[in-house]
């Protein structure tokens, strides 16, 4: 009798300790939620931005040098999502960026405003966004103008 009494004790104390830590993991997550900055995690887990946020950092941030819809220092960035990089006929680009095999998207243009060098090295731009929550904003207004 007593062995089947400190079995259930010890199945009691185990169901009991899974249920605190499940509940402090769910707490965990809320709290990670909550603090994490707005529109920073979508529900796949990939990076997503505010495109009004986004209009605004463009402009501050990315408009001395582009224009959505004339070249400038850069080229025009209107209906970027989907063009292959190197492509506007009216820009003189980099017979790097002219050849690369990138097509803008999300990841792409993401992985570009960390480090343009990594994605084509010997590129003509030397600029770059190093917070997440910026060139996830920035590419959500690229990508609205951009019609996708």
């Amino acid at each position: 009798m007593n062995h089947n009494k400190a079995m259930r004790t010890s199945i009691q104390h185990a169901r009991q300790t899974f249920t605190i830590a499940t509940m402090s993991f769910s707490v965990f997550i809320i709290l990670l939620a909550i603090s994490s900055p707005q529109g920073m995690f979508s529900q796949s887990g990939a990076t997503t931005g505010d495109p009004r946020r986004g209009k605004e950092l463009f402009e501050k941030r990315c408009g001395g040098c582009h224009s959505l819809d004339k070249d400038k220092e850069g080229p025009r960035l209107g209906n970027v999502f989907g063009r292959k990089a190197g492509t506007i006929p009216s820009f003189k680009y980099s017979d790097s960026l002219k050849s690369a095999p990138v097509v803008w998207n999300e990841d792409s243009l993401d992985k570009w405003l960390v480090n343009t060098d990594a994605v084509v090295p010997d590129n003509d731009m030397d600029f770059h966004v190093p917070k997440a929550d910026e060139r996830a904003d920035i590419i959500q207004f690229l990508r609205v103008s951009s019609g996708k």
